[in-house]
């Protein structure tokens, strides 16, 4: 995998990474420092070399890191609070919402195999670094998921525009939350399995917010 920036340089596990290429202009002394007392070998570039290997704003910084390492349901520890995202598309909602539950100590999040943003070069750079203390578990079907939880005493709770007021609510037991699509929102087949459709109310003329920001609100709502 191919990350960049000077922030994900020193957020990152640096066991994971492998090399890194570095701007020829680059004279930031505690980089080098934190390269050589890391033991982490690195090579001087032109600085056209590294545009040509990333499209986004590399900072004069590219790192080659092993790929990213997805968990499984079995490495599920009897958790409070899980976070589904279903077919989430946008890398810079998902590295988001790792940050959030990191802060929050929402330790996993599920996301499925297919039509869904995976983590990727965005992802990590948005994390900040949460992305290696938070779990991203990879599963075949959300659904299927869901009802496994569900016979572990897990209760589905859905983002939607017209849910139910989160402040209301009781968020005591195992729960599952649940963030849709940014365009789509929750699927209907994953509404037939929700126990509690959740919403934020609005007071504006802006009907809907960010599928990261809903999230952090009700994150932290849960917790």
């Amino acid at each position: 995998m191919i990350v960049y920036g000077k922030n994900v340089l020193k957020d990152i596990d640096v066991r994971k990474i492998k090399k890194v290429y570095v701007a020829e202009q680059i004279r930031d002394n505690a980089i080098f420092s934190f390269l050589n007392k890391n033991k982490i070998h690195y090579l001087s570039c032109p600085k056209k070399n590294l545009d040509k290997m990333v499209k986004g704003n590399h900072q004069g910084i590219i790192i080659e890191m092993d790929d990213y390492c997805y968990s499984s349901l079995e490495d599920i520890q009897n958790e409070d609070l899980l976070v589904v995202l279903d077919h989430l598309e946008d890398p810079h909602n998902f590295g988001a919402i790792v940050r959030t539950c990191e802060a929050a100590g929402v330790k996993t999040i599920i996301i499925p195999k297919d039509r869904s943003v995976r983590v990727n070069d965005v992802v990590m750079k948005i994390s900040c670094g949460a992305i290696d203390r938070v779990k991203i578990v990879l599963v075949s079907n959300i659904c299927d998921t869901l009802k496994k939880l569900q016979k572990n005493h897990y209760f589905v709770y859905s983002a939607f525009m017209d849910g139910e007021d989160y402040k209301t609510l009781d968020y005591s037991g195992k729960k599952v939350l649940v963030i849709g699509n940014e365009g789509k929102g929750v699927s209907r087949l994953v509404e037939d399995l929700t126990d509690f459709r959740i919403g934020i109310p609005m007071t504006g003329k802006i009907n809907s917010l960010n599928a990261s920001v809903a999230a952090g609100i009700l994150i932290f709502a849960m917790r």
